[in-house]
């Protein structure tokens, strides 16, 4: 993990943290120094407890700004950390070692002094286990680091710590203060620097605007799979199938450094989505050492790439589409109605029409056909008898 250019890497727990330690009566304030200079324990109104810490000077007198240490399984070194007081009155403190941790802030932390040490803080022993410092004075307390011969290579974590022997109570609070040092140790033998993306998924979430743009979710988790601690450069895109509609997370941050085993879960969200039916997130990690090894590692840590896939349907466009379809086949069927129902009058006109003209032409025919009464010229001297006689085919004489 990088280190703070600085003469103190304060840590406090934060609201959640310290609302649940609160609950089990106690809280804890913990500062792991980063630097030479002393450090010294604060709280939001000013110093309370003022003592500080700082490694003794390295082999070759320089100081340091913490302990980092390179060993094969099976050796011991020794070292020392200062502490000062830097009060008016004796202090009493107790000297302790514990393993480190990442929180959820990005920041190394150190397990409490109830929580059994299974690496650096059980491979480290101050040579006293509680001190008592003379107001302006400082004491350097030796420790031996041993590597077991079964510890596994790579890199582990943890810290010296010292504390107040007993807590201070605080608005019924018992609240620990520590001041400490952080240890790192890589320990000899192959180093396997990889990461894994676990639990990837893609959640979309529409809105009610036919025409308009949802959200996506992706959520991951990105776990040290390797023995080596590391941070992890990402990114993430969000696109539709053959990669259409793509939108990509901007300025996404880096998982902070951690250690080997540790996970460090990931939510994005990204605005702007089509609902293009099928979405694809894909996330891309570019695991980097820590500058100060880097150089100790044959090959540079593989990149990673995952993907997942959900369903992203554009309902309240499909129920419009679906509108507009309906409307236009009901206005099809209305047409082809009214068209049927005017053929259909036609026709009966055309028919009526044909019906009226049969019956005229019979009329016609029918007088036609008929015997005419008398066809032949009248005679002027012809009496009426005569000329009915001629019509009739007989003649009547009187």
């Amino acid at each position: 993990m990088g280190f703070p250019n600085t003469s103190l890497a304060a840590h406090a727990l934060g609201r959640r943290g310290v609302h649940a330690l609160a609950a089990a009566g106690v809280a804890l304030v913990l500062s792991l120094a980063g630097a030479a200079a002393p450090a010294v324990a604060d709280t939001d109104d000013g110093p309370e407890v003022t003592w500080g810490v700082h490694p003794a000077p390295g082999p070759d007198g320089e100081p340091r700004e913490n302990y980092a240490y390179a060993i094969e399984p099976g050796q011991e070194l020794s070292d020392a950390i200062v502490v000062a007081n830097y009060d008016a009155a004796p202090l009493v403190l107790d000297v302790y070692a514990a393993d480190a941790f990442t929180t959820s802030s990005g920041q190394l932390d150190a397990a409490t002094r109830e929580v059994s040490p299974r690496a650096v803080g059980a491979w480290v022993l101050p040579v006293a286990d509680r001190i008592t410092i003379e107001p302006g004075q400082s004491v350097e307390v030796p420790f031996t680091l041993t590597v077991p011969e079964n510890a596994t290579p790579g890199d582990h974590a943890g810290a010296i710590l010292t504390a107040l022997t007993t807590p201070q109570v605080e608005d019924g609070v018992s609240v620990d203060r520590r001041l400490g040092i952080r240890i790192h140790v890589r320990v000899g033998g192959e180093l396997v620097p990889t990461v894994a993306v676990e639990d990837l998924r893609v959640d979309y979430a529409g809105t009610f605007n036919p025409f308009g743009l949802g959200e996506a979710t992706v959520s991951y988790t990105v776990r040290n799979t390797g023995n080596t601690r590391l941070s992890v450069p990402q990114s993430a895109t969000v696109s539709g199938p053959f990669g259409v509609f793509a939108v990509e997370a901007a300025d996404l941050a880096s998982v902070p450094e951690i250690l080997p085993g540790e996970e460090w879960p990931v939510t994005i969200r990204l605005s702007g989505v089509v609902p293009a039916f099928v979405l694809t997130a894909s996330v891309a990690l570019a695991p980097e050492l820590p500058a100060e090894t880097a150089a100790t590692v044959a090959a540079d840590p593989p990149a990673v790439e995952a993907t997942a896939r959900t369903a992203a349907i554009p309902w309240m466009l499909l129920a419009l589409v679906l509108l507009v379809v309906a409307a236009i086949v009901l206005a099809v069927r209305r047409a082809r109605g009214r068209r049927a129902r005017e053929d259909a009058r036609v026709r009966e006109a055309v028919e009526e029409a044909l019906r009226q003209r049969d019956d005229t032409t019979s009329t016609s025919v029918e007088r036609a056909d008929a015997p005419s009464a008398y066809d032949g010229p009248i005679d002027p001297s012809s009496s009426a008898e005569d000329v009915a006689a001629s019509a009739g085919g007989q003649k009547t004489k009187s």
